[in-house]
Formats: C-alpha cells, structure tokens, sequence
C-alpha cells in the first residue's frame, strides 16, 4: 500500500486532501484509480487507512475517504537523537537514509575538531534542506509513522547544550574498553526516553570532545576490538538499541 506524508491542514474528518508532488505522483506515475488504498500519516503517530474517492483535476488534488484509523506500531517507544560527526563527501545522505530506516527520531549534524567540510551559511540551509528531503524519502519508504528531522548543523557546544535535555546519552569511543561494561550500558537504555548517540567524524574525537560529552553525563563505550568507520560505528550502535527497544 502506498505510504504518503501529509499536513495536519490536509486532513478532514472524513477525507483527506493530496496536492502538490504527491497528486502528480499518484496520477500520473502511479496512475492509481478511484477505489485503490492509500495510507496516510500526519506525524503525530497515527496511520489513516484511506481510499481514492476521485481526482480534481482543476484545482490537481486527490480526494481520499479516511476508512480506519490506527496508531502506528511502526515508532519505538524511545526517542533516539543521533549525533554525527560530519564526515566528508556525501556519507552523511547514507547516514540520515539508514539512521531513519533504523527508528532515529533525529539527526543532527555537528562540526566536530577532526572534520575536514567546511560549510558557510547558504551552503549549511542547502545541506540540511537536501538531508531533510532524504529523511523524508526514508521514512516513506520504511513507512515510518513520522518524518524524522535533520537539525541545522550544530558546533560541539551547541550540541552538548542539547543533550542536557536527553535522559541518556551514549558515545561509541575507539579508546574506550571493556565489553561488559559497554553491554551493560546499553542494557540500561531499555527504559529511557530520550536518548542521545554521539559518533566522531573520520578522525574522531578529540579527547576535549568527548570530556564534554562526558560533562553532559554520556557514558563512553566500546563497540568492539575493531576501528569502525564513522558511518559503520552510528548505525551498529542504533541497530542494537532498535533491537532492544523494539516492542512486540
């Protein structure tokens, strides 16, 4: 069933209103028909279950009746914000496109020490706008209940501010050690709320960085003997806290 993201203004009691990329799209890629299914999602963690009624081809909006109404099972039950270091090339379309796959509610990109980009202001408002409409592709394609969002990007202050609102916070650390320890850790988020993931760009932390993490209460781990790439390291890390926060 087709998935589609709409505003809260679109929806109506009984109908729902698509217009803009989203009708062309139906009409005339898909070429769907009145009768066919589409399910709907405003972002506020519910999925409409809808029908074509018809197209309006004066004012190019599909009309869709809302037929159930479900609460999406498709969230996990704990707010997760990934913090990354912004690497170089186009690593971080692949990161937000995984990261969103994986259940993050949130991306925020940080100007880390170590990161080669250098980005100026229009440069940064293109960057993030790019990542959004990546983040947004995702959530549709894994029929996420939510479009998770890419922030501005962040310096590693700006960063560590935020994550004093965040119950937990977890930095994978190339120089941390003991297993046991990491295990547990990540054991501990099963009944948190928000938590906040930090990933170093290509050369990691300094070690500056990551006492300031650690100022803000994160708890450094190892992922491991193995060094592991940046965009390796953030999604080994949300794979195992989806896999324990997911519910049945």
């Amino acid at each position: 069933m087709h998935h589609l993201f709409v505003q809260a203004e679109q929806l109506y009691t009984d109908y729902v209103h698509i217009t803009g990329e989203d009708y062309h799209h139906i009409r005339n890629v898909l070429r769907m028909r009145p009768g066919e299914k589409v399910m709907v999602c405003v972002g506020d963690d519910r999925e409409y279950e809808c029908s074509i009624v018809g197209f309006d081809m004066e004012a190019e909006c599909v009309i869709l009746q809302v037929e159930d109404v479900f609460g999406s099972a498709r969230e996990l039950p704990a707010k997760i914000t990934l913090f990354q270091g912004y690497p170089k090339k186009d690593k971080l379309e692949m990161i937000v496109q995984k990261a969103v796959e994986l259940g993050v509610s949130e991306i925020v990109p940080v100007m880390m020490k170590r990161c080669v980009v250098k980005l100026d202001e229009r440069k940064s408002a293109q960057r993030v706008e790019r990542l959004n409409s990546i983040a947004l592709g995702a959530a549709k394609q894994s029929k996420r209940g939510r479009i998770p969002e890419v922030t501005k990007i962040m310096s590693m202050a700006e960063a560590c501010e935020y994550a004093t609102q965040m119950d937990y916070v977890i930095v994978p650390y190339e120089n941390a050690e003991g297993m046991v320890y990491a295990k547990e850790i990540i054991r501990q988020a099963a009944d948190k709320k928000h938590i906040g993931v930090f990933i170093g760009p290509e050369g990691g932390f300094e070690a500056s960085e990551v006492n300031q993490i650690e100022a803000v209460g994160g708890k450094t781990i190892s992922l491991g003997h193995r060094i592991l790439r940046t965009e390796t390291a953030g999604l080994t890390i949300l794979s195992l806290l989806m896999f324990l926060l997911e519910r049945d």
